[in-house]
C-alpha cells in the first residue's frame, strides 16, 4: 500500500514543481499589477511609473500596469499587495512609511512588512524637503524654530504619509517647538494647500515640491538628508542650517507577496535593477529629487529590517501610536 502512495505522492509533486517551472519560465506572459498604496500625483505614484514604462519599453509590451489603491497611510494598498496570489504578478511600490513605520505605528497591523512581503530591490531614496509658503516670515530653520517657539502651536504643517508625519514629529521633538499637523492622504492632495496659503509648511519630497519651489509658490528652507542633494544644492540640509544631528531620508522600493518563487524574485531584481541603473532613469528621477537606489534582493531586505528597527524608535519617542 506504501509503494503506491508513494508513487502518487512523487506524481503530484512532480506535477506541481513541472508547473512551477513552466510558470518561471514563461514569466511575464500576462500583465503585471504594480500596486501604489497612495493616490496618483505623489512621489510613489511618479517613481512607480518611470519604473513601470521602462519596464514595458524594455519587453517591448505593455507588461506593467499602474494601480493607485490609497488610504490609511498606504495601509489599504499595501493590505491588497500582501494578500495578492505569490506569482509575480502583483507588485507594489513600498516605501519607508509602509514598509518601515507602519507595523510600529498600528496597535495591531494588518500586515508584517517582513514577513508577508519579498524585498526585490528599492528604486529611489528621496530626502524630504522643508518647504514654507511665501507669507510665512522665515528664510531658514533658524527662524523657523525662533518663530515656532514665539508662537507655540500656532504654526501648521501638512504631511502626506506616515513617513513625512514623522520627518515633522522628529523635527518639532529635536527642536523642542510645537506646531499644528495637518494630515493629508496623500502628496497630490497636501500639496495644494501648502501652495495655497491653506497650511504655513510642509514636509514634502523634493519630487513634489522642488518644482513649486522654482517656480516660485513655496519657499524651500532646507533638505532633510544628511548632505546636501545632487539636484537641490542651494539649499542646506537641516541639520547645518540649525538642528544639528536631524535626518529623514526615504526609500521607494519594488515587493512582491511572500511565497513568490525565488526565480521570479531573481528575474524582476535583474530587470528593474537594469532599469533603475539605466543613464536615463537615474537622470530622470534626479531631475525630479530622487537618487536611483538599488540593492540584491537579499540586501534590501535587511535595510528593511533595520528600518523597521529604527523607526520603532522614533513611533514611541513621538507618542505617535495609532489604533
Amino acid at each position: 500500500m506504501r509503494i503506491p502512495m508513494m508513487i502518487t505522492a512523487a506524481a503530484v509533486l512532480t506535477t506541481f514543481f513541472g508547473a512551477v517551472h513552466a510558470q518561471v519560465k514563461d514569466y511575464p506572459n500576462r500583465a503585471i499589477r504594480f500596486i501604489v498604496p497612495f493616490p496618483a500625483g505623489g512621489a510613489t505614484d511618479v517613481v512607480t511609473r518611470i519604473v513601470a514604462q521602462k519596464l514595458n519599453d524594455q519587453y517591448k509590451r505593455q507588461v506593467a500596469l499602474v494601480d493607485n489603491r490609497g488610504g490609511a497611510g498606504g495601509v489599504v494598498g499595501s493590505e491588497i499587495a500582501a494578500r495578492a496570489a505569490a506569482d509575480g504578478y502583483t507588485l507594489i511600490m513600498g516605501t519607508t512609511g509602509t514598509h518601515a513605520i507602519n507595523v510600529s505605528l498600528y496597535a495591531k497591523p494588518s500586515y508584517d512588512p517582513v514577513k508577508d512581503f519579498v524585498a526585490v530591490t528599492p528604486a529611489a531614496l528621496l530626502p524630504n524637503m522643508l518647504v514654507a509658503h511665501p507669507s510665512v516670515p522665515v528664510k531658514g530653520v533658524r527662524d523657523l524654530i525662533a518663530l515656532a517657539r514665539a508662537q507655540p502651536g500656532q504654526l501648521s504643517y501638512a504631511s502626506s504619509g506616515n513617513f513625512l508625519y514623522l520627518s515633522g514629529a522628529l523635527f518639532t521633538s529635536m527642536a523642542k517647538i510645537q506646531m499644528l499637523h495637518v494630515p493629508f492622504k496623500g502628496g497630490a492632495q497636501a500639496m495644494p494647500a501648502i501652495v495655497s496659503g491653506e497650511v504655513a509648511l510642509s514636509f514634502a519630497t523634493i519630487v513634489s515640491s522642488l518644482p513649486q519651489v522654482q517656480l516660485g509658490r513655496l519657499r524651500g528652507l532646507a533638505v532633510t538628508s544628511s548632505k546636501r542633494f545632487p539636484s537641490a544644492q542651494e539649499f542646506p540640509t537641516v541639520a547645518e542650517s540649525g538642528l544639528p544631528g536631524y535626518e529623514a531620508v526615504a526609500w521607494y522600493g519594488v515587493f512582491a507577496p511572500a511565497g513568490t518563487p525565488p526565480e521570479i524574485i531573481r528575474q524582476l531584481n535583474a530587470d528593474i535593477v537594469g532599469v533603475i541603473n539605466s543613464d536615463d532613469v537615474r537622470a530622470l528621477l534626479l531631475k525630479q529629487g530622487a537618487e536611483s537606489y538599488a540593492l540584491s534582493s537579499e540586501a534590501f531586505t535587511k535595510v528593511v529590517q533595520r528600518d523597521v528597527a529604527k523607526w520603532a524608535k522614533v513611533v514611541k519617542a513621538s507618542g505617535a501610536k495609532s489604533n
